[in-house]
């Protein structure tokens, strides 16, 4: 009975700020036996004002705070909507759950309390009574609760997002493997001394690549990163592994030198724009939103990204200490990466939709034109797999030569729409695959 009792008091949505309410009403008392103790002039009126300001201050203290509180409840309401219908019905549980929620709530409710009762011992008759310490404690509650109401939008945009409710569950469910399955000391036994381990799970989003090989060259050895920059590292998973001696090296103060966050940022993670872009791409020819434009407009930003980045060179990866030494070894990422990134998934999603497949050739083949020799490998494969699989989806032969058509608005400046004849006079397109557009005559 009692671990039921006390298992419904751990999930409730109520118990915080009912908590926070009582604090509220007993600060109130403290504040007004002092007052009481000190005959009302602990403070000067010069900081209060008079009995009829201040009767005005409590009263558009308490007034407010209410409106506060029904803010923050309809937001979490809403948010506790959609996620059930956009995540998953199971995850209400953690929303309602979520203590910083619950402490905004219980403090906008201790404030009310707290201005209402201290609005009591305040009286205009006469020379009039103002509890003044009882009325600069309530001004402080007034200011934590605007600071509160800032915090909370912060919290609820975070938690609003795929990545914070994946994250807040994730935290909950280590909290409770901490408390079930304790570490007794003998799972670290097999550590293996040549590898620094991430402290706490989370993305990579920044790399001290100065301080790492500065480390790296006083200890006398090479770092090896293992994850790549974007890539999720689970707590006590290896971060790097050490080439040399690892007598030298503070491996504490090493693994603080990759900066792990709860999703990626743009920050140094380059494919992070493209991953974003591919998303909408994806997303908006799936069913049952079926929105070609949208997809067409994301390949366009990833059309242009891809051509500024073809004629650039890529890092090694490798960084020399101020000798020539190299100390530090981590994964970057390749032209045939971004290029898979930019067009593997927008291929296999948009294959059913001619808009799609034709600004995909454009991009495909304009990048053709400005890509390296050593480049061009990427680019002909996602144009023969394009080929391949708009074959396999059109019966036609008119449809799959319409669909493979080089077109930078997706339909609309095509040379089969635009007055660009085919001076070629080929008409094997859907043989061999799409070619480049003559110029115009």
């Amino acid at each position: 009975m009692t671990s039921r009792l006390a298992r419904g008091l751990r999930s409730s949505l109520w118990l915080v700020p009912l908590l926070c309410v009582f604090g509220g009403v007993a600060l109130s008392v403290a504040t007004i036996a002092i007052d009481r103790r000190h005959d009302h002039e602990l403070v000067s009126r010069g900081l209060t004002g008079g009995p009829t300001s201040v009767q005005t201050f409590l009263s558009t203290i308490a007034t407010s705070t209410v409106t506060l509180g029904t803010l923050v409840l309809t937001v979490t309401t809403v948010a506790v909507q959609l996620a059930m219908g956009q995540f998953s019905p199971r995850i209400v549980a953690a929303l309602l759950n979520d203590r910083q929620n619950q402490l905004v709530i219980g403090l906008f409710g201790a404030t009310f309390v707290y201005a209402l009762l201290v609005l009591r011992e305040v009286d205009d008759q006469g020379g009039g009574v103002v509890p003044g310490l009882s009325v600069v404690v309530a001004g402080v509650l007034m200011l934590a609760s605007i600071a509160g109401l800032f915090l909370f939008v912060q919290h609820a945009g975070r938690l609003l997002r795929a990545t914070g409710l994946i994250d807040l569950i994730g935290d909950n469910t280590r909290t409770q493997f901490d408390r079930l399955y304790p570490i007794d000391g003998s799972t670290n036994g097999g550590r293996d001394p040549r590898a620094v381990l991430a402290p706490e799970p989370g993305a990579v989003v920044e790399i001290d690549e100065e301080r790492l090989v500065a480390a790296a060259r006083r200890a006398g050895c090479v770092l090896e990163m293992l994850p790549a920059m974007g890539d999720f590292v689970p707590a006590g998973a290896p971060l790097f592994r050490i080439h040399g001696d690892p007598g030298g090296l503070v491996v504490p103060a090493v693994a603080k030198l990759v900066v792990l966050g709860s999703e990626r940022t743009h920050t140094d993670d380059a494919a992070y724009g493209f991953r974003k872009l591919v998303d909408v791409a994806v997303r908006s020819v799936a069913e049952p939103f079926d929105d070609p434009t949208t997809c067409v407009q994301a390949v366009d930003r990833l059309h242009d990204g891809l051509r500024q980045l073809a004629p650039r060179p890529f890092p090694s990866g490798r960084h020399c200490d101020e000798e020539g030494n190299i100390r530090l070894v981590v994964r970057t990422i390749t032209w045939d990466a971004y290029v898979r990134l930019a067009f593997d998934e927008i291929r296999l999603a948009g294959t059913g939709s001619p808009q799609v497949t034709r600004r995909l050739v454009a991009a495909l083949e304009d990048l053709k034109t400005v890509a390296p020799r050593e480049r061009q490998p990427p680019l002909d494969r996602q144009l023969r797999l394009l080929t391949a699989a708009v074959q396999r989806h059109y019966d036609d032969d008119e449809d799959i030569r319409a669909a493979l058509t080089a077109d930078a608005q997706g339909i609309g400046s095509g040379h089969d729409l635009a007055g660009l004849e085919d001076r070629t006079g080929e008409d094997d397109h859907a043989t061999n695959g799409p070619r480049h557009s003559s110029p115009p005559a």
